[in-house]
């Protein structure tokens, strides 16, 4: 108890100085614009295909779609399986 008491003794509260502090006021010419970002920019790119295959080029009027299928096997691990594997491209027609 007497230890606290000395602590408690030797403590002094802050005193307010005799100058007084004013906050700077800002005329709102002076004020800079608040920051802000940019908007995100999305790219939207056209979906559209009758047949579910868009190509990434124009192909011309006359192209045809030759397309490969196969049946392979895929190894999986509850076992291996057989899929069918489809491959598609533009040709002059």
């Amino acid at each position: 108890m007497g230890l606290f008491s000395q602590v408690a003794v030797s403590a002094q509260a802050q005193t307010a100085g005799t100058e007084v502090r004013i906050a700077q006021a800002v005329s709102p010419d002076d004020v800079p614009p608040p920051h802000r970002r940019p908007q995100t920019r999305l790219r939207v790119t056209p979906y559209y295909s009758p047949d579910g295959v868009y190509p990434r080029y124009n192909p011309g009027p006359d192209a045809v779609r030759e397309c490969n299928v196969a049946y392979v096997q895929e190894h999986r691990p509850s076992g291996t399986v057989i899929t069918p594997h489809m491959s598609c491209y533009w040709r002059r027609g």
